[in-house]
């Protein structure tokens, strides 16, 4: 058969198409990216797209990097007291005197104690120029109970004073009792997750891979600890605590409490999370080559999910926090001489002394913005780790 001549003649082999086949597979340089990409590689690209998330992560690891430098970093020793400024208001920051640039400085206060209402009353007194120094000689301090230094990053001026956020009942700094108790309000939430952590993979894992009776009991005694109020059971148990205890264990003993009463929800999240993967082939690959039970959970099953299991503990840590914080405010936490954010709180419980010194509720500033980052950064976490977003 003869085809007309001016029929189009079909490829009868690939070295007669009108394209290179090749050029299919040729991928640009950020697709090969992609591909070769790691699981984690995936989430902090993911992680990255998320703004609020990204700069409350950062903010988080500059307020973690600050309390290994807290002695530097305030301006005063923890405790360090000023009897002629009590109850001295915040000093505000100026550039210029009498339309001179001069540098950093504050104002000193010309005090005197009103005899009506026996209210001490504090005027700023242009005549008292005090230059702030910085990196500077002042307070004399242990640095982590180490060695004796007296380097300090901001210091008062020679024979002035520094009290950018007020003093408290004994002439104390706020801002420098602030940066101190960051150190313990901080901390105290992640080795409550730890502990959190520890008895949710544990008692989570065994119910979700074991089931039976076991995985009963277990479920029942999370639903009575749910519902049980938090705050009383939290009081509850914080009054247990002997007051001979020294402070050191009183901290330690409020970590295992937070720990002791927030690790329901993520039992429940590992366990739902090992009902759907123990079916899973490579599970019956492992156990067919004589894995034993404990290396399956911890080896195989819980790496799976381990993006979410550190979503839900970044999510939990501002609950310790803030735990934390209610007890030592209601007397039944942390104790002086330790220093939290919510033992600086426990000063502002008289409203008296709220409406005369506003300034002693400085640090719940603190308290918020460590939480809100909290949700955040966790809410950040767990969207790149969601394989469907």
């Amino acid at each position: 058969m003869t085809l007309p001549a001016n029929a189009t003649r079909l490829p009868h082999t690939v070295s007669d198409l009108p394209f290179d086949p090749d050029a299919i597979y040729k991928y640009t340089d950020a697709q090969k990216a992609l591909f070769e990409a790691s699981q984690l590689r995936l989430m902090w690209w993911k992680f990255k797209r998320h703004k609020p998330a990204l700069i409350s992560g950062i903010f988080l690891a500059l307020l973690y990097l600050s309390i290994l430098i807290s002695e530097i970093l305030a301006p005063y020793n923890l405790e360090t007291r000023n009897a002629s400024h009590i109850y001295a208001p915040p000093q505000s920051i100026h550039l210029f005197h009498e339309g001179e640039f001069v540098g950093p400085f504050v104002y000193g206060y010309d005090f005197k104690l009103n005899m009506e209402n026996l209210k001490r009353e504090y005027a700023p007194n242009p005549e008292k120029v005090q230059p702030i120094r910085f990196f500077c000689s002042g307070d004399k301090y242990e640095f982590w109970n180490l060695f004796e230094a007296r380097f300090h990053i901001v210091c008062p001026a020679e024979k002035g004073t520094l009290f950018l956020l007020g003093t408290d009942r004994l002439g104390r700094d706020v801002l420098s009792r602030i940066i101190y108790g960051a150190r313990i309000s901080l901390t105290i939430g992640l080795l409550g997750i730890g502990v959190s952590l520890v008895l949710g993979i544990v008692i989570g894992g065994m119910a979700g891979y074991y089931g039976g009776l076991f995985a009963v009991l277990s479920q029942r005694l999370i639903e009575v600890i749910q519902s049980l109020p938090s705050i009383p059971l939290w009081l509850a148990l914080a009054a247990i605590l002997p007051i001979t205890w020294s402070p050191i264990f009183v901290y330690f003993g409020i970590t295992v409490i937070l720990g002791l009463l927030d690790w329901t929800g993520l039992a429940r999240t590992v366990r739902s999370k090992l009902l759907a993967l123990r079916e899973e082939d490579y599970v019956s690959a492992a156990q067919v080559m004589g894995a034993n039970s404990s290396r399956i959970v911890f080896r195989h099953l819980v790496p799976g999910f381990a993006s979410h299991l550190i979503a839900t503990a970044t999510i939990a840590i501002p609950t310790m926090i803030l735990g934390e914080t209610t007890l030592s405010f209601l007397g039944l936490g942390l104790r002086a001489p330790i220093t939290s954010w919510g033992v600086l709180l426990s000063e502002a419980q008289n409203i008296n002394a709220v409406a005369l010194y506003p300034w002693l509720l400085w640090p719940v500033l603190p308290v918020i913005l460590v939480v809100l980052a909290y949700n955040f950064f966790g809410d950040g976490l767990r969207d790149a780790a969601d394989p469907y977003k």
